[in-house]
């Protein structure tokens, strides 16, 4: 490892950079070319971070890069020739080396526009914020930071080096980048940024919606996802890339018979990614999942909320509205389908428990929610007990206790029989060799009432469960004896004048 000593107002930071890096960085100088290790490798090298993804730039145009690494890197690929950037693996390193830019944006279009530049400092000045435009020239490792990334770094502040404007014309996913950074990072936005990002929000609808999402998963799986979302929501871009969420705030009226749904959610948010597991845990952290689901799970909240007669306010159903709402949001940011069904599926059952403190449930309606939550039961039980967000100590202890009993319960019912795939007592073959049936809906409707009796009695013998099936069989019209044909057709009723044919 090589060492390098840097003193920055106060702080000496201690550089320890692989022989690699240097080796690299040798063979460009050799070859009368500049190297840099650049952007978020050395913002970790201040935070004592060390990244296997290694970012570079060079003065070298692409063509002089692959002469110069073919020979020394195990492999090497050109996708991103285009913009600049060749990549390859060595000792274990991802490298991406690109080309010094200077990249704009078209204002109209999604596609950058690249130009090649020569200047270190220029390319540092195209980059998104003051902490990812810092250098470390090879191998001298002398630190190149021309807009004070460093002084910013350990005022955790985001700024960006050029105007904010400049710097989200030339892409507004920065953005979405910046409240990425704040939930990463937990650092906070310079008014220039934020005022810049509220100006220009409607920009983020001519980027992709995959860029969004990537973005937006970043951000809810950071270290402070609340400092994040709140940033989106108060400069307006959440309007444009999580309206239910912006929707919220619902205004309260003058008497604040409801509490801000907003603050609620984002404290659920939190909540919630306090109650994940370590790796080996049933939710290892972080959990995007879990956390959306904690974030959107009230998004229903406006669309049915009422005033009741007497004050009191109702939101019937949130649950399944929002678990649609959230649905549709995540479709049209191109999530996969089991993300968006798992997120979906949790808004809509986190209702599920209130009811059980009141009237204790049957074993049949425990087997119900376990099995209603199938996988996703463990992040179920942590979104509900999330959801208690009371500064009634009484009210939160009995919640709290409430749920404690239904989850020894579930452990109680478990310890009897299985519950994670609860299945009717008999399969479909024995079904049909009992009715003497041949595949078909039919059999489908006898293994559906299986299931319910074994959902609301537990588990059966299978005599029992056979003399059950065959009670069901008698009540089914499938089963009646056929009605013999009648000898000869009934005789015509003949119709008088006024009578109409019914």
């Amino acid at each position: 490892m090589a060492h390098a000593h840097h003193k920055t107002d106060s702080h000496t930071v201690d550089f320890q950079v692989d022989p690699v890096v240097l080796e690299l960085g040798q063979r460009f100088v050799d070859a009368g070319h500049e190297l840099s290790l650049v952007g978020g490798p050395v913002r970790d090298l201040f935070l004592g971070r060390t990244s296997p993804d290694l970012d570079f730039t060079t003065d070298a145009t692409p063509d002089q890069t692959v002469a110069l690494i073919k020979k020394w890197a195990d492999n090497f690929w050109e996708i991103g020739r285009a913009f600049g950037t060749i990549g390859m693996r060595k000792a274990g390193f991802q490298i991406e080396i690109t080309t010094y830019r200077a990249e704009a944006y078209d204002p109209e279009s999604r596609k950058p526009v690249v130009a090649f530049g020569s200047s270190l400092t220029d390319d540092l000045l195209r980059r998104d914020f003051t902490i990812n435009a810092m250098a470390l020239r090879l191998p001298s490792l002398e630190l190149i930071d021309p807009f004070g990334g460093v002084r910013d770094l350990h005022g955790s502040v985001l700024a960006t080096p050029g105007s904010p404007e400049a710097s989200f014309s030339d892409d507004p996913l920065r953005m979405m980048r910046a409240a990425r950074f704040a939930s990463q990072l937990g650092i906070s936005v310079h008014d220039d940024v934020r005022l810049a990002m509220s100006q220009m929000a409607e920009r983020i609808t001519i980027i992709s919606a995959e860029r969004v999402r990537d973005e937006l998963v970043k951000l809810i799986c950071g270290a402070h996802p609340r400092v994040g979302v709140d940033l989106l929501v108060e400069t307006g871009l959440a309007e444009f890339v999580l309206p239910e969420v912006s929707a919220l705030r619902l205004e309260s009226d003058e008497h604040h018979r409801h509490k801000d749904v907003y603050q609620h959610s984002l404290q659920v948010l939190e909540q919630a990614a306090e109650l994940e597991t370590g790796a080996d845990g049933a939710v290892p952290a972080p959990d995007f999942v879990l956390r959306f689901a904690a974030l959107m799970h009230d998004v229903g909240k406006p669309a049915t909320r009422r005033f009741e007669p007497g004050g009191a306010v109702s939101f019937r159903h949130h649950d399944m509205v929002g678990s649609k709402l959230t649905a549709k949001r995540m479709k049209t940011l191109r999530f996969d389908n089991d993300t968006i069904k798992a997120v979906a599926r949790l808004v809509e059952l986190h209702m599920r428990f209130y009811g059980y403190g009141d009237a204790g449930w049957s074993d049949s309606a425990v087997r119900r929610y376990v099995t209603d939550a199938g996988p996703l039961l463990e992040r179920l039980h942590r979104l509900t007990r999330s959801d208690v967000t009371t500064r009634n100590q009484r009210k939160a202890e009995r919640l709290a206790f409430a749920y404690d009993d239904l989850e020894a319960r579930i452990a109680a019912l478990r310890e009897q029989e299985s519950l994670e795939a609860v299945r009717p007592d008999l399969d479909g073959a024995r079904i049909m060799a009992i009715l003497g049936l041949k595949p078909g809906p039919v059999v489908g409707r006898a293994y559906k009432f299986l299931l319910e009796e074994r959902m609301e009695h537990g588990p059966l013998q299978p005599d029992d469960a056979e003399a059950r099936l065959l009670a069901w069989w008698a009540q089914q019209p499938e089963a009646a004896p056929p009605v013999p044909e009648a000898e000869e057709p009934p005789a015509a009723v003949e119709l008088s004048a006024t009578e109409e044919p019914k």
